[in-house]
Parts: structure tokens; sequence; C-alpha cells
């Protein structure tokens, strides 16, 4: 039975793509700082430890005791627009932390890496966005998941460390964090609305991004440990058909039977336009039926209706305040 490990398990997506590991008939070891995720996302079925990235001495304990074929990364904290302003937070959890696992990877005879990146690193390229597209991230977020991609390049080339690399896009879905203030604007919009207040938009809302329901991405990633000639590939995943932000405001208004008021605040430094071709994906694991983004925030609401709520807590640690938007001031300590 091959031993995996996931960081990240007590997440969104990393809890997600644990349960797809077990169907497989993994043994799956997962790790969390519990920073972002809740003990309760933890699949049963799985060996589970709470566990920072960041702390080399237990990451090199882990793998000592227990020989991975195969490491699923997707401890991140995935706060783009926030990114600008938590700079060495940022580089410290998503490249150091990161580059922690894959010298233990090497260390210890991993045979296989997955990394989850993300399309922040193409920036504003032309879209639809291609796997051929050079990456030119705009933010520190993208910056730190394109080093890691490139790290993993070097590693294979001088060590052998083989590697698979996605880039998934505006993933929801349920188990979602949905009391964080920065991220996942599907659970922000959720909350605001469930508590009839209005929404907050940056801009005028005609951003597009393809939003992607998380039953689409994690069966897709957890076949990559074992799946035959995807090594050193990158693939973007997600859903094909691009809808505004101000789309997604009005589906997950419809979803709760609540009128939809809009916050229209400034813009902000953002990509205006993401989404990507899967053309490539479709070509190594075949073609999947997506869910529609009706179907599945119905699906998430429904949940969201269950979910245990609990408060927005404010983020401690901006390191730099200059150009950080008004609306966020509030939020933060």
């Amino acid at each position: 039975m091959p031993k995996v490990l996931i960081t990240g398990a007590a997440g969104f997506m990393g809890s997600h793509v644990a349960d797809k590991c077990l169907e497989l008939g993994f043994e799956v070891h997962g790790i969390d700082d519990l920073s972002g995720g809740f003990s309760e996302n933890v699949p049963r079925g799985i060996r589970f430890s709470e566990m920072s990235i960041l702390d080399q001495e237990a990451i090199s304990r882990l793998f000592s005791e227990n020989k991975f074929d195969y490491v699923f990364h997707l401890a991140a904290y995935a706060a783009e627009g926030l990114s600008h302003f938590i700079r060495r937070f940022n580089y410290s959890n998503n490249l150091i932390g990161s580059v922690n696992l894959i010298n233990a990877s090497v260390k210890h005879g991993v045979k296989r890496f997955i990394f989850t990146s993300s399309i922040a690193v193409y920036g504003s390229a032309q879209v639809p966005m291609t796997e051929e597209t050079k990456p030119a991230p705009e933010d520190p977020y993208g910056i730190a998941k394109y080093a890691v991609e490139m790290d993993l390049e070097s590693a294979h080339n001088l060590f052998g460390l083989e590697y698979v690399i996605f880039r998934p896009h505006n993933v929801y879905g349920e188990r979602q964090n949905i009391a964080d203030n920065f991220r996942n604007v599907i659970g922000i919009f959720m909350r605001q609305i469930s508590q009839g207040m209005p929404v907050t938009v940056f801009g005028d809302g005609l951003q597009t991004r393809a939003f992607t329901y998380i039953d689409d991405v994690s069966h897709v990633i957890a076949r990559a440990a074992e799946h035959k000639g995807v090594c050193g590939e990158v693939f973007n995943i997600g859903a094909d058909e691009p809808r505004t932000v101000l789309d997604a405001a009005r589906l997950i208004a419809q979803a709760f039977g609540a009128e939809l008021k809009i916050e229209w605040c400034q813009a902000r430094h953002e990509v205006i336009n993401a989404y990507a071709s899967h053309s490539k994906i479709r070509e190594f694991f075949g073609e999947s039926k997506p869910i529609s983004l009706e179907e599945g925030l119905a699906k998430m609401a429904n949940w969201f209706k269950r979910a245990s709520k609990r408060a927005p807590v404010k983020y401690r640690g901006i390191e730099l305040w200059e150009k950080l938007p008004g609306t966020w001031r509030p939020v933060v300590e």
C-alpha cells in the first residue's frame, strides 16, 4: 500500500485530496499547523499531526519515521492581494516551507512530489492562459509559487526527484474557510449575504474568474501520484467558463434566497481577467464533466447553512501599511 503525505490536510483543498487518496487505497498521513484549517476537516482514516512546514526539525523527523512514497504539497497562505503587505510571511510560508519539504523528499527517496501551484504565476497574461504562457507573476504569492516550481525542476535535474505541478484557480466548495477576510471570495460573499450585509466588490465587479468546484480538481490531483507519463509536467486545472465577480455574487444571493446588496470599493491591484486553457490536462487525464457554477454554489450554500459559524478574525502581522486598501484596515492589526 503506497504511503503518502499531504500537507494542509486540515485545510480546504488538502482535506479533499486526502479523501480521494483514501479512495485510491493509499495510506495517508496528513499535517497542518491549523492556522487556516480546522481539525474537523481532517478525514477519518488518515494519520494526522499538527505541524508546521516551517519546523525543519519536525519535518525531518516525520520523513525519517515514515518512508513516504508520494508527497502532496497543498499547505499555503493563498492571499494574493494581501501578499503585497505580508511579504516576509508570504515567502516564509509559501517558499521556505516548500523548500523544507523538497529537501526532505530528496533525502528520503520520495518517488514523486505533487505540488499545488496557482495560475497566479501567469500574472496578467493573455487569456486563456496556457501552460506554454511564460509566467510573469505580479504579486508575492504568485512569485513564491513560481519559485517553488523552478526549485522542483532544479531538484529533479540534480537529484532526480520526480514532480507534477498543478495550477488550479478560484476553487470553492465545502470546508472552505468562511471566516477569512482576505481569501476565498465565494466564502466571503456567502458570509456577507447570509448576515444580510452588502457584498464588498472591488472596482466594477467585471473581473473574470473561472470559479472551480472542488470535486473537479481533487480527484485529478490525487491520481497524479501513480499516473503514468506526467512526471515533470505542469497542468492548468479548473473550470473552463469565465464568469464575472458580479455573476458569482448574484448566484450566491439566489442560492440564499436573498436580495443582493453591494458595497462598491476602490479597485485594488489585481489581475483583471484570469482563466486558463485545460486542453493539456484532458490529453493526459481524460475528459470529465465539470460541475456548473450554479450547481456548485448551491452545494456549497447547503453546506454553509449547516457549517459551524466562526467569527472572522483580524489578521495580525501586516508588514507594510502603505497603500493597504482602506476596506481592509478594520480587519487587520
